[in-house]
């Protein structure tokens, strides 16, 4: 099963993988033979990328390293999985990207401090996806690339229906139930009706948090489930298109108007383009109430270094020379396979492609917009809050029963994280 970026987006923001465990690839990095011979070996992991031309990128990239013979191992299959065992042995990688690291792998001493890479550099790297990489003020992956969801909406049915594109949730359930008619539904969230993807985007729309910076919950507010119990409106009035031939990170739904708007990600843009040429726009999922915010999800694979590296100050160079000096490389492996964000903001400010009309705007949103999910965000607590908003929104479950118990098991998880640190 081949593996993009996007998937960096799936389940609510975080990695969703499928899949039984599979075997590595091998080390085989393409080379000529000899052009690294005698030089100290570095092996280099990536998850197995669905864009074409991405894994012979990054053979050039690790080709173009003067200092070390630079192996690459493209691996398919559960790679978190896969990654986390290794870190365990010594034949693990030396440098390998990660969305993370997480908090058991850098308080238990699997990755290695990368601080002093970004010494020059931080300011220039997006922060809403530099933070949930950052722990203790040090900062343990240099973010890669940024991909981030959207709300795609169809230009001419919004004109047509006399519907404004909505920047208000409110707006957003009027416009989904006036744009629904016998052949088209206004809007398509997933086949789950949303609970899948949607995460804590909604939250943050409200003005909150998943977590706070100062490691408390960030949705205990009445604010929380009035949002949440809104989102329920729009499957009650049978507004969302459910059961489309293809879930949400694929745009065909939306191109073949299925649906007159579509939450999907900024990896859709060249399709819909293509598809629809210049009727569509793209806006930030749209705020809730007056302390509410526009909202955009992102993500982003970052490099990181393990502890049990051959030379840890040869992997921490090559990171740096790779994601910090290179870069013309960055915007390549950002832009060329696929349609990504670089993690540089003077990169994604500056890419010709990223530049023009909804591509420019996404961009900006991102920037303004963006929230990652908190490095204190555990899987335990993800569960809880998604289960809980499938239960809101497919079955009118009380959101104000329903958020009290993940409350209480968000704060759990805190404290057990704090226990250990």
């Amino acid at each position: 099963m081949s593996m993009s970026r996007r998937r960096l987006l799936g389940a609510g923001g975080g990695l969703a993988l499928t899949g039984a465990l599979a075997s590595a690839c091998g080390s085989n990095t393409g080379r000529d033979g000899d052009d690294h011979a005698g030089q100290p070996v570095l092996e280099q992991w990536y998850h197995q990328y669905g864009e074409p031309g991405t894994e012979q990128a990054v053979r050039r990239y690790a080709d173009a390293y003067l200092k070390a013979n630079v192996q690459v191992q493209w691996r398919p299959g559960n790679y978190d999985q896969q990654t986390a065992a290794a870190l365990l042995t010594k034949s693990g990688p030396d440098v390998f990207e990660v969305n993370g690291p997480t908090l058991d792998q850098i308080r238990g001493g699997q990755v290695v401090d990368l601080t002093d890479l970004l010494s020059e550099a931080k300011d220039d790297f997006n922060p809403a996806v530099l933070a949930p990489k950052t722990y203790q003020g040090k900062i343990w992956a240099v973010p890669q690339v940024i991909d981030t969801q959207l709300l795609f909406y169809r230009k001419s049915m919004l004109k047509d229906a006399k519907v404004e594109p909505p920047r208000s949730l409110d707006a957003l359930i009027d416009a989904a139930k006036e744009l629904t008619t016998k052949d088209v539904k206004g809007l398509f969230l997933g086949n789950d009706g949303g609970p899948g993807v949607l995460g804590g985007t909604p939250l943050n729309a409200a003005g909150l948090t998943l977590v706070t910076e100062d490691g408390k919950v960030g949705f205990d507010d009445p604010a929380a489930a009035r949002t949440l119990g809104k989102l329920r409106q729009l499957y009650a009035e049978k507004s969302l298109l459910l059961g489309a031939p293809s879930d949400w990170s694929d745009p065909a739904a939306f191109t073949q108007g299925l649906t007159a708007m579509q939450w999907s990600g900024l990896w859709a843009l060249p399709q819909v383009k293509k598809a629809l040429g210049d009727d569509f726009g793209v806006l930030p999922f749209p705020q809730d109430g007056a302390h509410g915010a526009p909202a955009v999800p992102v993500g982003a694979y970052g490099s990181a270094v393990s502890a049990r590296a051959r030379d840890t100050a040869l992997a921490k160079a090559y990171v740096k020379w790779l994601w910090v000096e290179r870069t013309d490389y960055q915007e390549d492996f950002a832009l060329r396979y696929g349609f990504h964000i670089p993690a540089r903001i003077s990169l994604a400010t500056k890419a010709a492609k990223l530049r023009q009309a909804a591509a420019g705007e996404a961009v900006r949103y991102a920037t303004d917009h963006g929230h990652a999910e908190p490095l204190l965000w555990t899987s335990a607590s993800k569960t809880a809050y998604q289960d809980a908003l499938s239960r809101i929104i497919k079955s009118g479950a009380n959101p104000e029963s329903e958020l009290r118990s993940v409350v209480r098991k968000t704060e759990a998880e805190l404290r057990r994280v704090k226990k250990k640190s």
